[in-house]
């Protein structure tokens, strides 16, 4: 079976890299140094961090790394920030398509594989978009389509 790529941003592997040294320089020497302990409690915070650990490496070797600064096109793609108006409120939002693990819509990035991003893919400026959230449909224009 092939490993399934993983697309991320240069700037969500980066991310990912820090997270996994964290975990091995910082975390797994204080379980190690409390291992007693932890052996009494059944190895719980070991094996939690040692499966993260697993997890992480597993994501950056098969990270598909894509440095969106070089991408151009004029229809919505992985890595492209679309700014968008809601055809009903007028409200203006702004998103930059990303991978699972760098996803955070308080920081205006949403997932690939998210309902809004699914509906904006291959799309171009001035086209509308019909999303299905948990709150309804929602229609909206795509005023602009940038990547950085």
């Amino acid at each position: 079976m092939a490993m399934e790529k993983v697309p991320m941003t240069v700037e969500g592997f980066k991310q990912l890299e820090a997270e996994l040294h964290r975990l091995k320089a910082e975390e797994r020497p204080r379980i190690i140094q409390q291992i007693s302990d932890a052996r009494q409690h059944g190895d719980l915070a070991e094996n939690l961090n040692e499966a993260k650990v697993a997890e992480i490496e597993d994501k950056i070797g098969r990270a598909e790394v894509i440095d969106t600064s070089k991408l151009t096109g004029s229809t919505v793609k992985f890595g492209a920030t679309v700014t968008l108006e809601d055809e009903d409120s007028g409200d203006k939002v702004r998103y930059k398509i990303v991978g699972e693990d760098e996803a955070s819509v308080r920081d205006g990035k949403i997932s690939i594989s998210s309902p809004i991003a699914r509906a904006l893919i291959g799309k171009s400026k001035g086209d509308s978009a019909e999303v299905t959230t948990p709150r309804g449909s929602r229609s909206y224009i795509i005023l602009k389509i940038e990547f950085k």
